[in-house]
């Protein structure tokens, strides 16, 4: 008689069990498969993407390919040490990740976001006849003194493009925090929306950079020729602070002021 019970329980243990299973089996979703090579979606932007690579991962690099991946392009990153030790944020954005050559191979336009110090560090080869955005900024206290910028002999970009004599530089991003770039971005035509400086010697280089911009939710000024970028540099009136793109104009002409001036 015990045999029989324990016979008994069994089967309606399990079927209860089975029964269960079946009831819930919509609520499990098996995790999708951890794909790091993947690219960011295609978001809004056929005719528009292209492949951007950038030379370094601190917080202006990882902003610039986060808003590059909502829009559709290819990102490849890169920073001083090996590539794995951009595995995890590999993942998180879902991008490439590569050596500084790799990257500058990589990109059809290259965005350079490094300490300035090591502006003599960027592949010179790879990047020949590719439009290369600078966002450098000069720090002493970081950078050490160099004796031409301290006498305002020349730029920073100017030094980056007597380092990349083949290369379209174009000044961007040196004039807004990282978190901006990610959430200052605004549709066309809005009162709120933020207008960046460039500064080139190239007008279609310049013309690149400023489609690429605005694509991002950005209005642009552009200042002139690459020697200009001294016009929004550190410690001038358009130095990250988010104006519009008239009140831009404004602190870029007391900036102007104020240079020849002194």
């Amino acid at each position: 008689m015990l045999v029989v019970f324990l016979l008994f329980f069994t089967k309606l243990t399990f079927w209860l069990v089975f029964d269960f299973i079946v009831r819930t089996s919509h609520l499990y979703r098996p995790p999708a498969k951890f794909a790091i090579e993947e690219t960011g979606p295609k978001v809004g932007s056929k005719g528009k993407d292209m492949k951007i690579g950038i030379l370094g991962a601190g917080m202006v690099g990882r902003a610039f390919a986060a808003v590059a991946l909502k829009h559709g392009h290819d990102v490849m990153l890169s920073n001083s040490r090996t590539p794995d030790t951009l595995f995890t944020l590999r993942a998180v954005l879902n991008c490439k990740i590569g050596s500084p050559q790799e990257a500058a191979a990589f990109g059809d336009i290259v965005l350079v976001a490094i300490p300035l110090k090591n502006y003599a560090s960027v592949p010179v080869a790879p990047l020949e006849g590719k439009i290369v955005i600078d966002a450098n900024n000069y720090y002493p206290e970081r950078d050490g003194h160099i004796g031409e910028l301290d006498r305002d002999e020349t730029t920073t970009s100017e030094l980056l493009a007597r380092h990349l004599p083949k290369s379209k530089i174009v000044k961007a991003l040196n004039a807004i925090e990282a978190p901006g770039i990610e959430q200052e971005g605004r549709l066309p035509n809005s009162s709120e929306r933020r207008a960046h400086p460039i500064a080139g010697d190239d007008p279609a280089a310049k013309q690149v950079v400023a489609d690429l911009l605005n694509q991002f939710g950005f209005d642009v000024v552009d200042t002139g020729p690459l020697a200009e970028g001294r016009c929004f540099q550190k410690r001038t009136p358009a130095y990250c602070v988010p104006f519009n793109a008239k009140d831009l104009r404004l602190a870029l002409a007391r900036a102007v002021e104020t240079i020849t001036r002194t």
